[in-house]
């Protein structure tokens, strides 16, 4: 667990950086126009799971220049640790009814797979036109579901990483960037 009060605190932790400020926007802008291009003329509806994605979907929507709305969810299964409890908790639901969209989960992360595959099956119960998920990064080494995502900015081996939206105990979330955590420390 995290508990920091201080600069120094805060920056000991940064392991080293893995994926720069500039390759995240250039990976960000690629994805947004693939999307782009992909949707053209459909409703779109980007879905955030809160709350390590908000920062990815606020350079992806920006990024993509079709009109489309945004919904919020939460799943956790995190809990204030950098292990998965294995258990997925839906805490806020979507409020779209989705029947009428594309929907496009956006996730900061997609580690053991848990969470999405549960995650997906309910939103396909709600009749959507279809339902893709785009993430920021992906661990394949730690699946324990099976589960894959449609797009992937990012492939990385298995760091617990803050920033860019992901936390530990909520700290890092502020960083432009993704790093490795130094737990150690």
């Amino acid at each position: 667990m995290c508990n920091i009060t201080t600069k120094d605190e805060f920056e000991k932790h940064i392991k080293r950086i893995l994926i720069t400020e500039q390759e995240i926007q250039e990976a960000v802008i690629k994805a947004g126009a693939e999307i782009s291009k992909e949707y053209e003329g459909k409703p779109i509806l980007l879905v955030s799971i809160l709350k390590g994605s908000f920062v990815f979907l606020s350079d992806l929507c920006r990024a993509i220049t079709l009109p489309c709305e945004m919904d919020f969810m939460i799943a956790k299964s995190y809990y204030n640790s950098t292990e998965s409890s294995g258990e997925v908790k839906i805490l806020m639901d979507l409020e779209h009814d989705i029947s009428q969209y594309h929907v496009i989960i956006v996730e900061d992360i997609v580690d053991t797979g848990q969470t999405l595959s549960k995650l997906v099956p309910m939103l396909k119960e709600r009749n959507p036109l279809s339902v893709s998920v785009v993430t920021l990064l992906d661990k394949p080494s730690r699946r324990t579901a099976p589960f894959n995502p449609d797009k992937t900015l990012f492939t990385i081996p298995d760091h617990f990483v803050i920033g860019y939206g992901l936390d530990c105990s909520e700290y890092y979330r502020n960083l432009p960037y993704i790093a490795e955590y130094n737990a150690e420390v």
